[in-house]
């Protein structure tokens, strides 16, 4: 593999001194020459020239003005000059005009002139790659500004209420989402109320990416089981050695997330000693940094979300008031998935691919008795619960296969079927006979245990100590079959 080698330019109106040059230096490098400066523009002009070693004086100009006119039509090139005289003068404008890179006397040494020329050519290649890399530098600017701007852009439309929001056409949650449409575009504060795992930091993401400050920071503070002073710090920030372990200054949530969005998740739990010092902050839109003198004002819409009644907290005294109402601008209440049963099957497959992406395991989806079983669930731990069983459900099943029935949790199983009452009400004082109330739990049990053997009878009979002739009978009294319903 042969490379090529460096081009190097003489210019020297002294025919002996070209051949002396050229003898010594074809070896290592491929030289062209020039008697006068008019002959070295054009081998420029036709030539990839790295170096250019130039004499000072000739006839019809000095080095130093030629090789200052090179500097301007052609900047890349690696300026040396070669004299017999040693003027300063000529050495300093060498330097300031021609930007020089070594001033070479005469007479000069073979070796070193060549280990001058090599860390020239070094030189060259130094700036063509800082060259290269700065364009490569604009371009990838350009190039992750655009993938950032694409993915913020991706991300905000799956927070669009209409189509990032799963549910169905007469679900509970549209008008939900039309009261978070109307207030996502206002700076109001918005306080979400519902139980535990019914999305209520789904919605408070839902409304910063419909809002006019959906390209700044959305943060989250989670505020259960946080001590006031760690709170303080997260929220406000603290200077060096104003807390144990601070070793530099620390900003704070609501200084990083300036003119984005803050979410205080689960404020009830908020500590009474600290909500005094944030309403101060919220209604000064000014903080304090532990341990700083200088207050510095905060641009933040601030969103919270309770698991308890704040009004009922209000009453009670564990919450002030004014903090109430300063947080509770507009109010959501998100409903529990007990009362979502449409959305459930909408839901189910939306958590399956989501799960799949996350655990890497296909499957083909749910069988219609597993979302049927699923509907008839109350979900007390609402959509989070929800997400945690069908996890379980992709881990226990067999990869591309039907997740069944029989690998939902037996509490999922045991629920009651369409058209029988609640738990409560069988089971409730004075609500049905002894019998009725056995019965009840005896044709729940028979129907956890097929679902889950998939209607086997004789494993099912084995399980529960029945003889298939015992199980068919009990089959045929409390009307158990198999449904194959549609999801």
């Amino acid at each position: 593999m042969t490379t090529s080698k460096p081009t190097i330019l003489i210019v020297d109106d002294e025919v002996r001194s070209l051949e002396a040059l050229e003898r010594n230096l074809s070896d290592e490098f491929d030289v062209q020459v020039a008697e006068n400066t008019a002959d070295a523009e054009q081998i420029l002009a036709d030539h990839w020239v790295q170096i250019i070693l130039c004499d000072q004086r000739m006839p019809d100009k000095s080095g130093v003005e030629f090789l200052t006119e090179v500097r301007e039509k052609w900047p890349d090139v690696i300026r040396i000059i070669i004299s017999g005289y040693t003027d300063a003068n000529d050495i300093i404008s060498g330097l300031n005009e021609a930007g020089i890179f070594h001033f070479v006397t005469k007479p000069w040494h073979p070796e070193k002139l060549i280990l001058t020329l090599r860390n020239a050519v070094s030189m060259f290649d130094l700036q063509r790659q800082n060259e290269l890399l700065a364009i490569e530098l604009r371009l990838s600017e350009r190039a992750a500004k655009k993938k950032v701007g694409d993915r913020r852009q991706k991300l905000r439309e799956s927070y669009d209420f209409e189509d990032g929001i799963v549910r169905g056409k007469s679900s509970p949650m549209n008008a939900v989402c039309n009261t978070l449409s109307q207030v996502a575009t206002y700076d109001l504060s918005v306080l979400i109320t519902g139980e535990r795992g019914t999305g209520k930091a789904l919605a408070a993401r839902a409304i910063h990416y419909n809002s006019l400050r959906w390209n700044k920071p959305f943060a989250v503070q989670k505020c259960k089981s946080v001590p006031p002073e760690v709170l303080e710090g997260e929220l406000f920030g603290y200077n060096k050695g104003a807390v144990p372990g601070a070793v530099q200054n620390y900003s704070g949530l609501f200084e990083c997330s300036y003119g984005g969005t803050v979410l205080l998740d689960e404020v009830c739990d908020l500590p009474p000693e600290f909500q005094v010092k944030l309403l101060r902050a919220l209604e000064d839109r000014e903080i304090r940094a532990v341990g700083a003198t200088q207050a510095r004002g905060i641009d933040i819409r601030v969103l919270a979300s309770s698991y308890k009644d704040l009004k009922t907290e209000v009453a009670e005294g564990r919450f002030r008031e004014d903090l109430y109402f300063l947080l509770a601008g507009v109010t959501v209440q998100l409903p529990p998935l007990r009362d979502r049963r449409e959305d459930i099957p909408l839901l189910a497959n939306f958590l399956f691919k989501q799960a799949v992406a996350n655990l890497r395991k296909d499957a083909a989806g749910f069988t219609p008795e597993a979302i049927s079983c699923m509907k008839r669930y109350c979900w007390p731990g609402n959509v989070r619960e929800m997400q945690n069983e069908i996890e379980r459900m992709l881990v226990m099943g067999v990869e591309n296969d039907l997740l069944g029935a029989e690998l939902l949790s037996p509490k999922v199983l045991m629920s009651a079927s369409p058209d029988e009452e609640d738990d409560v009400a069988i089971l409730g004082v004075g609500q049905g006979t002894l019998k009725e109330r056995v019965e009840a739990i005896e044709a729940k049990i028979l129907r956890e245990s097929l679902i889950r053997h998939r209607w086997n009878k004789s494993k099912a009979s084995r399980e529960l100590g029945l003889s298939r002739v015992g199980l068919r009978g009990k089959l045929e009294r409390y009307q158990l079959e198999k449904k194959e319903d549609h999801a």
